[in-house]
């Protein structure tokens, strides 16, 4: 019941220690986090619960055929209240999407941690 009440953050990174350490920092900020591999598992859990989702931080390079940035535009097209982070050990070549934040890798966990504060405010 708990669970329920707190905040979801949806991370999509193919790298799985990557993914657990943003996981790990979203549940500091009291947030339940869902984890995914790939756009494609993303966009389902988008399909079910984009309503209820408070963030969303995502690789550009993902397994699959879709990447971060067709992601992240299609997350805020559906959901433009939705908190959108993408990050990325590369420069930022692509336009995003209005509102969406970019992080270059690497970077420090205080800075997904003010992301996730400012998700939940």
């Amino acid at each position: 019941m708990a669970q329920a009440l707190r905040p979801t953050a949806l991370v999509v990174e193919d790298d799985d220690a990557q993914r657990m350490l943003v996981s790990i920092l979203l549940e500091e900020s009291e947030m339940h986090v869902i984890q995914c591999e790939s756009a494609e598992a993303a966009l389902r859990i988008l399909d079910r619960i984009g309503m209820r989702l408070a963030m969303m931080f995502t690789d550009v390079e993902l397994a699959g055929q879709m990447d971060g940035i067709e992601l992240a535009f299609i997350a805020r097209q559906r959901f433009p209240d939705l908190r959108v982070v993408v990050t990325s050990g590369a420069p930022r070549v692509r336009r995003l999407p209005d509102g969406t934040t970019f992080m270059a890798k690497p970077w420090a966990p205080l800075d997904v941690l003010r992301e996730a504060e400012r998700a939940l405010h």
